[in-house]
């Protein structure tokens, strides 16, 4: 029996009994195989991936939705994947027309690495902004913040869930919910008893992610860092929007090193909602 072209595979829906197959997906193209956050990305979002004949899968990728029961309005598409056998061959290019057409007319945005950066411009998205990947042992120094922090309880899930979407700019309830379970640690910042930035740090690989990191300025966003750090012997790594130049340089001379930069972005709208001023670093650059 002849094997079928890769233009014939169907392109499925992908669920949590894929998440093996996209680890190994992952780890075929030189990348981490990242299971925890293919986990969280199957579970809150929906996968699209083509199978290979031969077993695994010949491409793969998650698009994360956010907005209202009745609406969704903005869908973050991430790890978009070809294995290394069936690259430059199309396949990424069709399942991300695929994506985009099971969309409609919903907003999308995503992180590009550069070299799929050429794709999705010719896709119609459009680059609105630049975040830049630090990561590294976190040093303590420097006069101590003023800001208190500490850790998040169950009491405080409607707060963070109402300054979230005042940030974020759509709903974002069904991820952050699940914040608690899937991050090793969920923090806060506190003044006079309201809480005006959250962070998180979830376990990847050998290092701990810092995000999402919302926060009312520069200080709150260093204090809520500097708190993460306190409590894990990993490195960290963080995604910061390079807006951010003052928290940017801080990091920088608390030991942390830059590794990479990825493009902003959006397909739809020329800019993403929410305030920007106040959003410093996403859960993941794979859901926005």
């Amino acid at each position: 029996m002849s094997t079928p072209s890769l233009a014939a595979l169907p392109i499925r829906r992908l669920t949590l009994r894929d998440l093996t197959a996209c680890a190994d997906l992952s780890e075929n193209r030189g990348w981490p195989r990242e299971e925890h956050k293919w986990g969280l990305l199957l579970a809150a979002g929906k996968g699209f991936g083509i199978d290979d004949p031969e077993g695994g899968l010949v491409a793969a990728c998650v698009v994360t939705e956010y907005g209202s029961w009745e609406r969704v309005d903005l869908g973050a598409i991430g790890m978009v994947l070809v294995a290394e056998r069936h690259a430059r061959q199309g396949v990424g290019r069709r399942l991300m027309r695929h994506v985009v057409s099971a969309m409609g007319t919903t907003p999308l945005t995503l992180h590009a690495t550069p070299n799929g950066l050429p794709l999705y411009e010719e896709l119609g998205f459009k680059v609105t902004g630049r975040a830049e990947m630090l990561t590294g042992r976190f040093t303590p120094g420097g006069p101590e913040s003023g800001v208190p922090t500490r850790a998040a309880t169950a009491e405080d899930l409607p707060s963070i869930l109402r300054l979230d979407d005042g940030v974020f700019g759509v709903d974002r309830t069904p991820l952050i919910t699940r914040l608690p379970a899937f991050a090793d640690q969920l923090r806060v910042a506190e003044e006079d008893g309201r809480i005006i930035g959250y962070a998180a740090a979830w376990p990847n690989m050998d290092t701990h992610v810092v995000g999402p990191l919302i926060a009312r300025d520069t200080e709150t966003a260093q204090a809520l860092i500097a708190s993460l750090a306190a409590h894990t012997f990993r490195p960290l790594r963080i995604d910061i929007d390079i807006r951010h130049e003052k928290l940017l340089t801080w990091a920088k001379e608390r030991g942390l090193t830059s590794v990479a930069f990825n493009a902003v972005m959006t397909y739809g709208i020329t800019d993403l909602p929410g305030d920007w001023t106040r959003r410093f670093a996403p859960l993941t650059v794979a859901a926005g």
